[in-house]
């Protein structure tokens, strides 16, 4: 078992500090391979503390290594349910399973896609971390003997060294993970990497969104919580989605507002963002006219939105008690955007913005006149985005 040792200290020393995934599961695999573990397929699952995904892995083959994330939705599906993988976590031992002979009305669909790729042999444990968590392993190999008692053997000693590499990677990524879902991209690695100090702050130009949900309070007041949460959750995602994909950070979920910006690292990007800010807001109304489709469909009322876009200097930071700190963004730009996003219920467009956005991308505004806003001493002008056809 010299080479088990070997591969158990590489594993706590080298892979351990290494923080690749890729690097550690691809060594793991071919010291085994190379010791004379049949391997074809290697999944090493982990279990993540996130409320979007439950789980990530590696999978190695002799052709490569990959990774891949798993949602919550998926895990109450078929390709969770009666897989190896809620077997060891349920029963609390390995399995090892021949791939020949399959019933097709009772066996996994996991285990029939091995077999028809050429699969003859299965074997399932479990990693045991630190905090007490439990994450899977399944080894599959083409061999025509499958896995002997031997192989099975050398897996199991080497599942310390595994655990060893693994178990920081994964506290990594969990925490990361669950930092952009509830900060946004910027603010998560602003947090990670050490601005995480109460008042600590920094002046930047940023183009800020502001979204908010019209007729909410009657939506809350008509229809049943469940009702209210779908709706919320799908117009999150329409909003979040389409500043995402062009570029912007969702800050803040504020009731039924949604805080968004588009950040402005040199001067020469502000035209960019505050396009991009503009075309954002136009993928907000396609998605959702689409999701009012639907909604219509499904005898649900639609819904609306109202969105006001400005340019400026922001303070982007923590503010809080000593206990209890939020990451946000302040300053009149911020302010000015939220207020003209109210005034789209009076002017009746959904979407206004400042000059400062409207004179950078001129094709996708019109004028709309001069108007008061609330908290500015003078009447400033406002442009209504041009709405795509339907």
């Amino acid at each position: 078992m010299d080479v088990i040792d070997d591969l158990n200290h590489w594993m706590m020393t080298e892979g351990r500090c290494a923080n690749d995934p890729i690097k550690v599961v691809s060594h793991f695999c071919v010291t085994l391979k190379d010791a004379g573990v049949p391997l074809w397929r290697v999944n090493i699952g982990q279990r993540f503390a996130n409320p979007l995904l439950i789980a990530w892995g590696v999978v190695w083959t002799p052709d490569g290594t990959e990774s891949y994330d798993v949602t919550h939705a998926r895990i109450l599906t078929d390709s969770y349910v009666g897989s190896a993988f809620e077997y060891i976590l349920k029963n609390q031992r390995p399995l090892h399973k021949s791939l020949r002979g399959l019933d097709p009305e009772k066996d996994h669909v996991s285990y029939l896609e091995f077999a028809a790729a050429g699969g003859t042999d299965y074997y399932a444990t479990l990693l045991d971390y630190g905090d007490r968590s439990q994450h899977g392993c399944t080894f599959a190999t083409q061999s025509t003997n499958g896995f002997s008692p031997k192989h099975l053997e050398m897996i199991e000693a080497a599942k310390p060294g595994l655990a060893s590499a693994m178990e920081p990677v994964t506290m990594r990524k969990s925490t990361k993970s669950l930092l952009r879902t509830y900060l946004g991209d910027g603010p998560s690695e602003a947090v990670w990497n050490g601005s995480i100090q109460r008042g600590e702050r920094k002046t930047l130009e940023a183009v800020v969104l502001f979204s908010d949900l019209r007729g909410f309070t009657a939506l809350t007041d008509g229809y049943s919580e469940s009702e209210v949460f779908d709706a919320l959750d799908c117009y999150f995602d329409v909003v979040v989605q389409s500043v995402e994909e062009m570029g912007g950070d969702v800050l803040k979920f504020m009731g039924d507002g949604i805080l968004s910006i588009f950040p402005i690292q040199v001067t020469a990007d502000r035209p960019h963002q505050c396009t991009q800010a503009a075309l954002a807001a136009r993928r907000v109304l396609v998605g959702l006219a689409a999701l009012n489709d639907k909604r219509t469909k499904a005898s649900k009322p639609p819904l609306d939105i109202g969105i006001g876009i400005n340019v400026g200097q922001v303070s982007y930071g923590n503010i809080g008690s000593p206990g209890r700190l939020d990451f946000t963004v302040l300053g009149s730009a911020v302010n000015v955007a939220s207020r003209i996003e109210v005034l789209t219920k009076s002017i009746g467009h959904r979407v206004l913005a400042t000059k400062a956005i409207a004179e950078t991308c001129p094709d996708l505004f019109k004028a709309c006149g001069s108007h008061e806003v609330r908290g500015i001493a003078h009447s400033i002008d406002l442009f209504n985005l041009t709405e795509p056809d339907p």
